[in-house]
């Protein structure tokens, strides 16, 4: 899908108009909820589970809450099976999504900061991407081979989510702008005499002097991937809420993050518009947070993942209903 997206539809670097990121929105949206219609009909194929023994030894394994039980035959346990990993799917896609906004509104502070033609976003958001894939994919896996070994670790990263949450809700600073010359990563290349001040069109490196010298445009590229990671500590934990499956939580943030791009382009000119939105995700981080620290006081005080999909939907409608009801006054 990436190779189509940028080798076939967006080969030539230009302007993306609202309606064709929003039309690759609404792909990007079918082919998640196409993965979702898969899991529901055929959760199975994951771990090539093929009998009842195989139901149970994945919720041992994954110590995942679900009402499978011996008295029901394996087409029935099955049933429940699909129907339970594709809602944990579709919730931390939702997670990861939602966490995603603040992203959006980031990046374009990169971009404004680092004056990046409109016309080259899509090719620094597309590698951007790519290596977000890679990285995330190591931190999951990691992640849960963490959590297999050492279930105090989802202890800290409850109590990471809630500092987090809270850190944003009574956090008022907006930053407008970033100090490109003050930036650590810019100034670290700059002292190695790794960089060339000038953009060369949609080019990441360029020969100058018998030496291979970054662009401008390739620092951008580093900067998101680091923003990217700082936001994966955030977002990543919080789909390990729902499930210890990292299978569900790659694919639940990796299908998230691929419609990214095109989010953000439909976004960039009206994110500032929804005002109670950073309220809204810090109220999210730290309700998952809460959860996430719950089972730890005592081991009955979990959250059913029906009932934390409610609330993550709640919660984001009323930060856009808000926002869109009671706009910011201009000055």
């Amino acid at each position: 899908m990436l190779a189509l997206d940028l080798g076939v539809f967006h080969k030539k670097d230009h302007i993306i108009t609202f309606k064709e990121a929003f039309i690759w929105s609404g792909v990007w949206i079918a082919v998640s909820l196409l993965f979702y219609l898969l899991m529901f009909f055929h959760a199975e194929w994951i771990h090539g589970i093929d009998s009842i023994e195989g139901l149970f030894n994945y919720k041992e394994e994954y110590r995942h809450i679900m009402p499978i039980s011996g008295e029901l035959t394996y087409e029935e346990n099955l049933a429940i099976f699909r129907k339970s990993l594709s809602l944990d799917y579709i919730t931390g896609y939702l997670i990861e999504k939602s966490l995603s906004l603040d992203n959006i509104f980031v990046m374009l502070v990169i971009f404004t900061s680092f004056k990046v033609n409109p016309k080259y976003y899509h090719r620094v958001l597309f590698y951007g991407i790519l290596g977000a894939i890679v990285l995330r994919f190591l931190f999951i896996f990691l992640s849960a081979t963490l959590i297999h070994h050492f279930k105090f670790i989802l202890l800290l990263f409850g109590v990471l989510l809630l500092f987090t949450g809270l850190k944003m809700f009574f956090e008022k600073k907006e930053t407008e702008n970033l100090d490109v010359e003050k930036n650590p990563i810019v100034r670290f290349l700059s002292k190695l005499k790794l960089t060339t001040p000038h953009y060369h069109e949609g080019k990441f490196f360029v020969r100058e002097n018998a030496r291979f010298l970054l662009t401008p445009l390739f620092v951008v590229l580093i900067i998101i991937e680091f923003s990217d990671v700082i936001f994966a500590v955030d977002s990543i934990p919080a789909i390990f809420s729902i499930t210890f499956d990292p299978f569900i939580v790659f694919f639940s943030n990796i299908f998230a993050i691929l419609g990214l791009r095109s989010l953000f382009f439909v976004l960039q000119n009206i994110v500032d518009k929804f005002r109670f939105l950073k309220t809204g995700l810090a109220c999210l981080l730290t309700y998952i947070g809460i959860k996430m620290i719950l089972p730890f006081i005592n081991a009955s005080w979990h959250i059913p993942t029906p009932v934390s999909l409610s609330i993550i939907l709640a919660i984001l409608t009323f930060s856009i209903l808000f926002s869109l009801l009671i706009p910011k006054k201009k000055i």
